[in-house]
Order: structure tokens, then sequence, then C-alpha cells
């Protein structure tokens, strides 16, 4: 996740923003920059690696501006090189950005028509071109970035500085956070509250489509369109030694907030969006000659890895076999030498996870991990590492450490199905570029919460609830009984939808809810039917899909819409519905969401 520092002081400002993002590094990165107006210039010093190697740069070459932007990168768009670290910058604009510019291609092709010479290869020099655009057509700045802002589309906060003006900065949020702290005489930005803690306690968080003009005496906050907006100014109690949990009232909502982001930077770690193709580290075998995968996890990432399965066999034609960690190693299965076994965790040292790497470890499988912890026993013990880059999860139930999974599983499903011949160059890019459009499909989802408060009220009155799906949406079915249960205690179970009748069908009456994963895809009207014979027995109904409410063919408690995607990245977006539902109806029956009774996050013993 990249970090975002702006400051508007009263004194040189890159040993301050150096700080700041050190306050960052759990974030991850591999480059590092600051620039500063300096004297009605612009001027910047950047480095690959960790921010030591940018300090010296700084030591060797000061900069001495008062007004600045500072960033850690991990690379998305182009490789993790110093020419594509931010801040990216002209004689007349320096930019930073976190998350996805979508339309990046298009607006790259329309500015190069215009005489824009490009130097790197990532989305976010787009947006410096585009706002320099603006002001050559005699845009003054905060209506040139406006203008620019609202031809955007994708997951993206951005922060931007201009060349003769030493009081003035923009930041802008459509999905990945980014907060205002308010000093005294001073002002300033950041990714979260964390970075900014040293500078003060009074931060306002921008919301989604809004954009600051930020001075060193005000701030103020409009919609892209031009509306002024009012944002609130909080008292912080972040400090800057500990993860906080912002404007949010747990740390599972503000994780499940952040999925945009993260989902961004873990995609962006392995698809060149400009190309359209996956990369993968060496698996250390030839894919083509991958005969069997085997995947092994527990809880939410076994749920995963039951979808990475769906993937993997339809796009990869390579035949999975998956199981619980626990079950797996003490089923003592035989091996194929040689062959790719699969590990996913959050936390990396997961016992039975460990455990069963071991085991296959000494049947000579090849060992990738997909870890959301780089330093962990499991990612020490891995041939290959596929990193999740979640960030640190705090809350005990996986919000966006499930989805950063899922996310690496539909990349390594891409890459396998290319490389195998199973899927084409053209198939290839349609996937990455389906998967590049989650970000703001996410974000999308994020803005009607207050539905699903309102089905909390008639869910916390249960004492069972079903949740039903079929193809790649039974494991979000799982996924969501799980979550439900473990974080509200009401008793939820999944099914596939073909099973209802198989005995689930006799638990069916007027007080058993009935939560329906059903994307409109070549399953939908099979699973209309299980709907019909729920409503049948006076189940009530609860359908999240993108189809009309009206293709159920029978009475709903609660339709949920969710975005019409490409089939391939529903489970993506129907994770975090299940999650919000989850969530809310904890939250009305005032659990401890964050650490619900009985549970650890990560489990080190059998």
């Amino acid at each position: 996740m990249c970090g975002i520092v702006g400051i508007l002081g009263k004194k040189a400002v890159a040993g301050d923003l150096v700080d700041a993002l050190r306050r960052l590094e759990y974030r991850g990165y591999d480059s590092a920059g600051v620039a500063t107006v300096e004297d009605g210039h612009l001027d910047r010093r950047r480095a690959e690696g960790k921010l030591k190697n940018l300090e010296i740069r700084l030591s060797n070459h000061p900069l001495q501006g008062r007004t600045g932007l500072g960033h850690t990168r991990w690379a998305t768009h182009g490789k993790p090189v110093e020419r594509n670290a931010h801040p990216h910058m002209n004689e007349r604009v320096a930019v930073v950005h976190n998350g996805i510019i979508e339309n990046f291609q298009e607006l790259r092709g329309e500015l190069s028509a215009k005489g824009h010479v490009f130097q790197t290869e990532t989305d976010t020099e787009t947006v410096l071109h585009l706002v320099s655009d603006y002001l050559d057509q005699g845009v003054a700045p905060v209506d040139a970035a406006r203008a620019a802002l609202q031809r955007l589309q994708g997951a993206f906060a951005l922060a931007v500085i201009f060349a003769g003006e030493d009081n003035l900065m923009i930041g802008a949020r459509q999905g990945p956070p980014l907060a205002i702290g308010h000093g005294e005489g001073e002002m300033y930005l950041g990714s979260d509250a964390i970075a900014l803690a040293p500078f003060t306690d009074t931060i306002t968080y921008l919301e989604d489509g809004d954009c600051a003009v930020l001075t060193r005496e005000a701030a103020e906050i409009f919609a892209f369109d031009g509306r002024k907006v009012e944002r609130p100014a909080i008292k912080s109690v972040a400090s800057s030694l500990l993860v906080d949990k912002g404007n949010f009232r747990h740390f599972m909502a503000k994780e499940i907030h952040e999925q945009p982001e993260v989902i961004s930077h873990t995609l962006g770690s392995f698809i060149d969006f400009a190309e359209g193709r996956v990369h993968l580290p060496d698996l250390g075998l030839d894919p083509a000659e991958i005969s069997k995968i085997s995947i092994s996890a527990c809880g939410t990432a076994y749920y995963a890895g039951i979808v990475g399965k769906y993937w993997l066999e339809r796009y990869a034609r390579v035949p999975v076999e998956i199981d619980v960690a626990s079950e797996f190693r003490y089923r003592e299965p035989p091996l194929e030498k040689g062959g790719l076994s699969v590990f996913i965790t959050q936390s990396g040292e997961t016992a039975d996870t460990l455990a069963t790497l071991r085991y296959c470890k000494a049947q000579g499988q090849r060992i990738a991990s997909i870890v959301n912890v780089r330093t962990s026993t499991i990612a020490r013990e891995s041939d290959v590492i596929l990193p999740t880059l979640a960030g640190p999860e705090i809350g005990v139930a996986s919000t966006k450490a499930f989805t950063c999974q899922l996310s690496v599983l539909a990349c390594l499903a891409i890459a396998l199905g290319r490389a195998r011949g199973a899927i084409s160059e053209a198939q290839e890019k349609e996937l990455t570029h389906a998967l590049a459009e989650v970000p703001r499909h996410v974000s999308t989802l994020l803005h009607n919460e207050a539905t699903y408060e309102r089905l909390a009220h008639d869910l916390s009155k249960a004492r069972d609830v079903l949740y039903l799906g079929r193809g790649s949406s039974f494991p979000l079915a799982l996924e969501g009984a799980l979550k439900l249960k473990e974080i509200s205690y009401i008793h939820a179970e999944g099914y596939a939808a073909g099973e209802l009748k198989h005995g689930p069908i006799a638990l069916i009456d007027e007080n058993v809810p009935v939560i329906v994963v059903a994307p409109a895809d070549e399953l939908f009207e099979k699973t209309v039917s299980n709907m019909q014979e729920v409503a049948a027995r006076g189940g009530k109904i609860i359908l999240l899909s993108d189809a009309a409410a009206e293709r159920a063919g029978c009475a709903l408690e609660a339709h949920i819409p969710v975005p019409t995607v490409h089939p391939f990245v529903n489970p993506l977006l129907y994770a975090v519905p299940v999650q919000l539902i989850a969530y809310h109806t904890a939250v009305f029956l005032g659990t401890d969401v964050d650490q619900p009774r009985n549970l650890a996050k990560s489990v080190t013993v059998e």
C-alpha cells in the first residue's frame, strides 16, 4: 500500500516528510521520494529500496522548500526503479498517487497525440500530464486539478503541488484513504493519521469523491464537480507507533473499507496493466509440466483456496486438490515428486498449515505460499512467495486479507493458464482488465452501508441463518456463514445451492433467513429454482445479485445489488456484502467485533 504525505510548513519540510514516511513503512514499499517547491520551482529526490537510501540522497543534496510531498511506492504500473518512483514531476506540477487509474491508456494516447512525452510506464504520470495540459490551456491550478479529477476512472488517492504556488496543495480521494491534518499556520495530508500524529491531533478524513484545497491557513473540501462539502475535524488518538482505527468504530470496519486500496496494490504487484499481462515470480518448475496442484489452508484462507480451485481448473486446466491443513497432513496423501503445493495464510504462522507445508516438502513438492507476512515462518520455509499486500490486519475476522488472497489466486490462475496454453493472449488481457476494475466496484459497494444496518435488525433475531451459492459463489456462501457466526455468534451454515434438497431444506421455515449469493451468470437460473423452493416453505430470502429482484420469481426479504462484472471476478466483489452483513449484525448485537470470544488472530498451536 503506497504511503502519501504532504506538508505546508513554516520551515524546510523534507526531513519531516521522510519521518512521516517512516511511520508508514508498515504498509510496505519498494521506492521512496520527496518533492518540494524551491524558490518558486519544483525539485525532488527519489531512491529505490529503503528510506535510508532516500535519506542519503537528501543528505548529499538537501531540499529547502516549505511545501512538499512524500511517497513510498509499491510498484503497480512499471518496475520498482527510480524512474518510476514518485513524486512524478515536470517543471509545473508534482504528483503522488495511490491506487489504479483504470483509463490511463486512453488518456495517455490522447495526451501523446497533443505532444506530451511520457518518461515512465506508470499510470500516475498520466495524471501529471493531464493537469499540465489544463494549465497549458490557461486554467488556474485548482481548476486544472478539478478538471483532471473528472476525467479519471478507478480507485485512487492523489496529492498535487505546483511550481510558483508555495501556499497550495491539492488532495483527492476516490477509494484509498487520505486525511487532512490541521496545524497552527501549517497543514498536512497523509494516507492515515499515524503519519500525521507527531504534527497534529486534529484530523479530517476525506470521503470518496472529495477534493481538498489546502493552504497554511485553511482546508476547503469540494466534490469533484466543484460543489463545496463539509467534513468534520476530529481529535485523533493515533500514536505514531500504533495502527489506528481512524474514523471507524472498529478495526474490522476500517479493514473492510481498505479493500479498494489493498486489492489494487496486490494486483499491481503481479499485473502489468499497460500490457495486460500477469508476471509471477519464478515458480521453479515448468507450468506445462504441472500435473496437479495441492492447496492447503485453514478457515477463511481455505475458502479462498476453494475459489482458487475453481479458477485454476477452469482457466489453467490443471487439477487441484484442496483440504484444510489439519486434515491434509493426517490423510498422508501421496504426492508426485516435483509437483506444486500452495499454502494460503495471513499470518504465515498457522501451526496446521506449517506442519502440512513440511509434510509436502518432505514429499519433494515445490512450495509456494500466499502470505501476508513476508518474514513469517511459512514465508521463510517456502520456495517462492506470492505476497498479499493487505498490510496489518488487526480484526480477528479476516476481511482484506481474504480479498487479497483471492487477488493473488486470480493472478496465479491467469499466469498458469497463459503458460499452459489454456487461455489466449486476448483472454489474458480480458481477465486482467476485469481485475483492474475490481477496486472501483468494491468502492461502490462500500457506499451502501445503510442497507446492511437495516438488514442487521432482522438478522439479529435469527437463531439460524443459511447461505447458498453455486460455482465460485459456493465458497462465498461458506465464508459468509463463517463471518456471521464468528463475530455475531448466530449459528450459520453455507451450502452449495444444489445440495439444498439433500438435507438443509428441512431447516427452512419462516424464522430462517436464507442469504443467496447469486450473480447473474450461467448458473443463475438454477439458483433461482432453489430460491423458489425456499420461498415455498416460508423462508426469508436475502438475495445478493446483479440481477434485478424480479428475476428471482419469488418474494424477497431484501435485495442487495452488486455491480455487473466479468464472471471471473465475481468472488472478489461478493466477498464485500457478506462481510458487511456480518459486521453490521454483530454491531447491532453489541458483540466484541474485533476480538470475538474464543478466537485468536493467529492459531499457532494445533
